[in-house]
């Protein structure tokens, strides 16, 4: 059916269906134009001929071919098809013959002949869109070409008109439909067939042959205006919009008719279309001031400022003596709008007449244009005429000069014009208010300014903005509790009945939390802080991240396609001509259009998996929504959070409340998923501090996996550097059970940072712990070779080769040991025979059961006098935790003279044994 219509469309333009129909405006300027040079047309032909007046044929005008049967549109729509097709076809080839026999006339006329079918067609089609001036002329019927009505129709008509003028509708309805049959290009017959209907009360049909007697008489405006209005009443805005671009074509001088014209594209806000109207109507009355502001206004709702001053501007060149104010004052409005205040003030200006005053809204206009070029002297002369006792007047313009005044920071000045309507503008007295308080807080004056946001609150209760500001000033005042009392949520809020109507609940407001949690911390309320602040800044980060991964759109759900494509269709009416263009802007019908493919592709989709179903005999369930779920709100709570200063400093509080309430796994998770988005926003000197405190809640959580992505953060950043190597391997022996990220990390960093010393070490005693002493040697002999005078280095050689000596396995023991002892002796070397490195030996010794060199050796220990050394901290390690040694904490006297009594009292010298602790082992 559609294939149908829109090719009967493009073949013939006045068809039933007018769905692509629609007369714009530009085709609108250009039927007046015609009509104009038909008006010349139809006078030359008065003085040709002997004054006798003929009507005159539009060739577009919509004629019923022979054999097709009009009531069948009306009274039969299942027969319509094959109606469209049979009008197709005649009117195909009747259109044909009139073009090849006006082709053949304009050869003979130029003396053509014996040119071939093909050439005759080429030339049919050549040039087809262009038409002489000469032969514009003889557009239309020649003078006594009219077609007379046969007297027998004629008499049948007026027995339809006694009929229905006496009430027998269904003897005139039968005698109309013969007459329909005998002559279908009539408009009478449909006329008469319209009010029949009209007196039986059935509208649609009364409107069908309205319609059909309009199209057959397109020049007789009254029928187009009935079907607008009648289109109006029925809600088919497509319908009205083609009726009132028909009756516009009819009598392009209807004034009337172009501005309803308009005011149709304004409700259905289209701009553009109802300002290109509006400028129409102006040029066609020029007196019509109206209109020319109409279409100035249009212009700058879509966006087109500059036209609409261009057009204003030519309005007032066009009248240099009769200027008027209202023109020169929306003109000057638009100027200040694109800060162009030298050109209004000019423009201002230009409008004073000689010997008589500005209007006040001009003065006002001329006043602000001098404020803003910086003349406050000539700004306060031209604001004199607003006086206190004239003030209820002219709020408006009082309103408009202490805005600006304010916005230029002349606040003394802004308060004096606000005092001056305070109390008269009942409606907006808490805007009022809250403009006077802003200029007291401004000002300094915060008493009152607080008086006035409290009264500014009393009308504005959802405005977060003016309790942000009040908040302050309480904070300011020193009156937190107050501020906290003014910024939670009120007592019925979780009901949600009383603000579930008439409120925009204020108090949900990220800005109100955000402040709200600013005031808890300034106070020490960590609990209130951190419940305040975690919901919202957890779900920033959770719904930040996945974004920044994925980055997955989903497609709009099938139910709101269904929305867009309802823009676009017509309402559903048993009138015959339907499917008219609607009304709508250009985005929403390229929204629908998208909508409406989508649509099909949804359900050519939905139709291949049911028969791949049914198909595999698994089955198929009807599912009649077929909807995807509604996509999630994926809009963080705090917008642009990884752009604001203010919101990093409350992650960082955050994480130290966190910390403080010993809550070390809420914390860490914060900062990992901060740290996992902190190379797309935060700085250097942030990631580090953030990455530090992380490590702090590392030591400190009770669960060491979550702090593994902080602590291998830190590394990353300084992989050279030893005390970022101590934080990391800190939290990773904690680890009970081996990690794998941690064995793919320690690789990775080997891998890329091959000269980098603790990283191996590291791995070396992950091979000690799991008593794999062959490859704790290789790589601490792996680190010996980078380091070979490392005492650390040595000592972890000599203890590993020691350890493998012990084993099985080994063949070489005596090699191996001797070559571990050799490795404790050069780190004996390296540390000048040290305490810890003569312990060390002796504890080897005494470990392989060479008991009298370790005796010897612990006896040496013994002797040795050590001092204490500060114990390393680790990278921001808290001091406090660590608890205060005593003295001595670095001496090993105590160790060695209790190893020494276990080898005195093996070997049966248990007095001795008991001298040696009583010695050095009693406190």
């Amino acid at each position: 059916m559609e294939e149908i219509d829109q090719k009967l469309e493009e073949d013939h333009p006045n068809a039933i269906d007018h769905s692509d129909n629609d007369i714009d405006d530009d085709d609108t300027q250009r039927d007046v134009e015609d009509d104009e040079g038909e008006e010349e047309n139809a006078s030359e032909n008065e003085e040709e001929g002997e004054g006798e007046k003929d009507t005159v044929e539009d060739e577009d005008q919509f004629r019923f071919c022979d054999g097709v049967n009009p009531l069948d549109f009306i009274h039969d729509n299942n027969s319509s098809i094959q109606l469209y097709q049979k009008l197709e076809e005649l009117e195909y080839e009747a259109k044909a013959n009139k073009k090849r026999k006006a082709t053949q006339q304009c050869l003979l006329e130029d003396g053509i002949s014996g040119v071939s079918p093909a050439d005759m067609m080429e030339l049919m089609n050549f040039g087809q869109g262009r038409r002489s001036k000469k032969r514009s002329k003889k557009r239309g019927r020649q003078r006594g070409s009219k077609k007379k009505i046969d007297e027998n129709i004629s008499r049948m008509l007026g027995d339809a008109n006694i009929h229905y003028a006496n009430r027998r509708y269904e003897m005139a309805i039968a005698v109309l439909r013969e007459v329909v049959k005998l002559e279908p290009n009539l408009p009478e017959s449909y006329h008469t067939l319209g009010l029949v209907y009209s007196a039986l009360g059935e509208s649609e049909k009364e409107m069908g042959f309205y319609m059909i007697a309009a199209h057959l008489t397109p020049k007789d405006s009254s029928h187009w205006k009935k079907l607008f209005v009648w289109s109006i009443e029925q809600g088919d805005i497509g319908q009205a919009n083609y009726c009132i671009s028909k009756a516009i074509k009819a009598d392009p001088k209807d004034i009337n008719l172009r501005s309803h014209h308009a005011m149709l594209y304004a409700e259905s806000q289209d701009y553009q279309k109802a300002a290109e109207v509006y400028e129409q109507i102006y040029q066609l009355w020029r007196e019509n001031i109206d209109a020319l502001k109409a279409a100035a206004k249009f212009y700058q709702k879509c966006g087109q400022v500059e036209r609409s001053i261009c057009i204003l501007e030519e309005h007032l060149k066009s009248k240099p003596d009769g200027v008027n104010a209202s023109v020169v004052d929306l003109l000057g409005a638009f100027l200040m709008e694109i800060k162009a205040h030298d050109r209004a003030l000019q423009y201002i200006e230009q409008s004073q007449v000689v010997g008589k005053e500005l209007p006040l809204n001009l003065k006002v206009k001329a006043g602000i244009c001098h404020l803003h070029l910086g003349n406050m002297e000539m700004a306060q002369v031209f604001f004199n005429d607003l006086k206190p006792e004239n003030a209820n007047k002219h709020v408006e313009l009082i309103t408009e000069v202490a805005d600006s005044l304010m916005g230029f920071g002349h606040y003394n000045f802004a308060l004096d014009y606000f005092k001056m309507i305070e109390g008269n503008s009942k409606n907006e007295n808490g805007l009022l208010y809250l403009k006077i308080a802003r200029c007291y807080q401004s000002l300094g004056e915060r008493k009152q300014a607080v008086i006035f946001f409290y009264k500014a609150l009393e009308t504005l209760q959802d405005d977060v903005e003016a309790r942000i500001n009040l908040a302050s000033l309480l904070v300011e005042e020193g009156n937190e509790i107050e501020a906290i009392s003014l910024l939670s949520p009120p007592k019925d809020s979780d009901s949600g009945e009383a603000h579930s109507e008439n409120s925009n609940r204020w108090w949900v407001d990220v800005r109100i939390k955000v402040k709200l949690c600013n005031i808890f911390h300034i106070k020490g309320m960590l609990n209130e802080f951190v419940d305040a602040s975690f919901p919202m800044v957890h779900e920033s980060l959770q719904v930040a991240t996945p974004r920044r991964r994925g980055n997955s759109k989903k497609g709009l759900p099938t139910s709101e396609l269904v929305k867009r494509v309802r823009v676009a269709e017509c309402p559903e009416t048993g009138n015959v001509f339907r499917a008219f263009k609607p009304v709508a802007s250009s985005s929403d019908l390229l929204k629908a259009s998208r909508a409406k493919k989508l649509l099909q592709k949804k359900a050519i989709e939905k139709e291949r998996r049911k028969a791949e179903a049914l198909a595999s005999g698994v089955g198929w369930l009807s599912d009649d929504s077929d909807d995807e779920p509604q996509v999630p709100n994926t809009e963080p709570p705090l917008c642009n959070f990884h752009k604001d200063d203010e919101y990093h400093q409350l992650i960082i509080d955050l994480c130290n409340a966190l910390a403080s309430l010993q809550k070390y796994g809420d914390a860490l998770e914060i900062i990992n998923r901060t740290l996992g988005l902190a190379h797309t926003f935060l700085s250097a000197e942030k990631i580090e501090k953030l990455g530090s405190l992380g490590v702090q809640m590392a030591y400190k959580t009770t669960n060491p996996k979550q702090g593994f992505n902080c602590v291998k953060r830190i590394v990353q950043r300084n992989a050279q550097s030893s005390a970022a190597w101590n934080c990391y391997y800190k939290v990773i022996s904690r680890l009970e059970n081996r990690d794998t990220r941690h064995d793919k990390f320690l690789r990775s960093m080997q891998g890329k940072f091959v000269d980098c010393v603790p990283p191996i070490l590291i791995s070396a005693h992950q091979f000690t712990i799991c008593s794999h002493h062959q490859d704790a040697a290789r790589k601490y002999l792996e680190a010996y070779k980078l380091l070979p005078e490392n005492p650390l280095v040595n000592l972890c050689v000599g203890t590993a080769l020691i350890n493998l000596a012990l084993g099985l396995r080994l063949q070489n023991k005596h090699q191996c040991l001797i070559q571990g002892l050799a490795f404790l002796y050069n780190n004996a070397r390296i540390c000048e025979n040290s305490q810890e490195s003569l312990f060390n030996i002796a504890r080897a010794f005494h470990h392989v059961g060479f008991v009298t060199l370790a005796a010897m050796y612990y006896e040496k220990v013994i002797a040795i006098n050590e001092r204490d050394y500060p114990i390393p901290k680790l990278q921001n390690e808290n001091v406090d935790a660590i608890e205060n040694e005593k003295p001595g904490y670095c001496n090993l006297r105590r160790e060695a003279a209790y190893n020494l009594h276990l080898i005195y009292k093996r070997s049966g010298a248990v007095d001795l044994a008991r001298q040696v602790l009583k010695d050095y082992c009693s406190l």
